[in-house]
């Protein structure tokens, strides 16, 4: 059984609509591995420049998010949104300040609470992301990327 045999069937099982909600939340899980990737490279390279581990936290969750911002609004929500594409982004950022607040958080947590998380930061970038990435779906969703009206 092939996989549009298998997503065939669980359209049909739940419904059109919420097989789209379905299907975009999984590209945005991708788009977030591919984020997390971008965290992971940025952070071990501030490391390497000196910034620390919060300070090359923040640059890399900054080049993690414009990165996936740009991933989401050519793949996962493709013709949503309105508006200028800089400001997009900008909102972007903001409305998803909530999860980057659930992400750094946890990150700094673990990172304090958590020796072997403090030796191996990877960790902490894992946790974080996992934190924040069901409100950003969903405010990405409804604010940044909303259908656009007709």
């Amino acid at each position: 059984m092939g996989f549009q045999t298998i997503f065939k069937r669980i359209e049909n099982v739940i419904g059109a609509a919420r097989f789209g909600v379905l299907m975009e939340f999984l590209r945005f899980g991708v788009v977030g591995a591919v984020g997390f990737v971008v965290d992971t490279a940025v952070l071990y390279a501030g490391l390497a420049l000196g910034l620390g581990l919060y300070g090359g936290r923040a640059v890399s969750y900054l080049v993690a998010a414009t990165t996936t911002w740009a991933l989401n609004r050519v793949w996962t929500f493709r013709g949503r949104g309105n508006g200028p594409v800089h400001q997009q982004w900008a909102l972007f950022l903001v409305v998803n300040l909530v999860g980057f607040a659930m992400n750094y958080g946890t990150y700094a947590a673990l990172i304090a609470l958590v020796p072997l998380v403090a030796a191996h930061p990877v960790l902490g970038v894992a946790g974080g992301a996992v934190a924040g990435m069901f409100g950003n779906f969903m405010l990405s969703r409804q604010l940044v990327f909303r259908a656009r009206e007709k």
